[in-house]
């Protein structure tokens, strides 16, 4: 199993504003007055202020999970059933040598009945839930969330509010006129590209202008819908 995904974000370090050297992080315990090497690091679970139950790795090996070794199916269904707020990370699945048939198959299955395997899956000391789907000829094994971990009302119904029926109208025209298939290669990431833009000019020693902020204008609300198509329009066009 390996990450399906990888953040292209610029990261960027501290360091010391006097001699701009890059700083460390240190594990220092505050009762010793020292850092700690990793070696000499346990983990405690807080069940009161101040008081903790040491956890060694034995402890963790004890824990009863069917999981701990394999990943543990426990139904399929329609992939539409998933809403997307309980998706979390993304892995690829790949066999090892003897479970090269056994993977075919259940990639077959799965794309034959159209169906997601909703899964059990141990990593790094804690059981998930997971969703197992084809994607090609990947299997591809998303992390969820449980429901107690949401912090948002999925049956939540929308507030009353007054449309008429040519606001309904405009915005309708507009979502139909936007609508279209998705294409991930059309979506650049603008921030980081501006962001390397900048980061080359300092290495350059150029200094960019940046253009002032445009007053935001105050339009009714059939103003805006109107404008958005007119914009709508010319993109499709372009």
């Amino acid at each position: 199993m390996y990450p399906a995904t990888s953040s292209k974000d610029i990261a960027f370090n501290e360091l010391h504003q006097v001699c701009k050297s890059r700083l460390k992080r240190l594990r220092w315990c505050p009762h010793c007055q020292r850092e700690v090497a990793g070696d000499e690091v346990i983990k405690g679970y807080e069940y009161t202020k101040g008081q903790y139950v040491e956890m060694s790795e034995e402890d963790f090996e004890k824990v009863p999970l069917p999981s701990k070794r394999t990943i543990e199916v426990a139904q399929f269904v329609k992939g539409e059933q998933i809403d997307p707020v309980f998706y979390d990370s993304s892995y690829v699945l790949e066999p090892e040598d003897l479970g090269k048939k056994p993977f075919a198959l259940l990639m077959h299955a799965m794309r034959a009945k159209g169906l997601t395997a909703v899964a059990h899956i141990t990593i790094r000391k804690r059981e998930q839930l997971c969703a197992l789907r084809p994607q090609g000829g990947n299997l591809m094994l998303e992390t969820l969330f449980y429901a107690d971990e949401l912090r948002v009302e999925l049956g939540k119904e929308l507030n009353e509010v007054q449309l008429t029926a040519a606001e309904q109208g405009l915005a309708e025209n507009l979502v139909e006129m936007l609508a279209g298939d998705f294409d991930a290669k059309e979506y650049k990431d603008a921030y980081r590209e501006a962001l390397t833009e900048v980061i080359a000019a300092k290495l350059e020693g150029k200094e960019l202008i940046t253009p002032p902020d445009e007053p935001a204008q105050v339009m009714d609300l059939m103003e805006a819908l109107r404008a958005s198509i007119e914009q709508a329009k010319a993109r499709k066009s372009a």
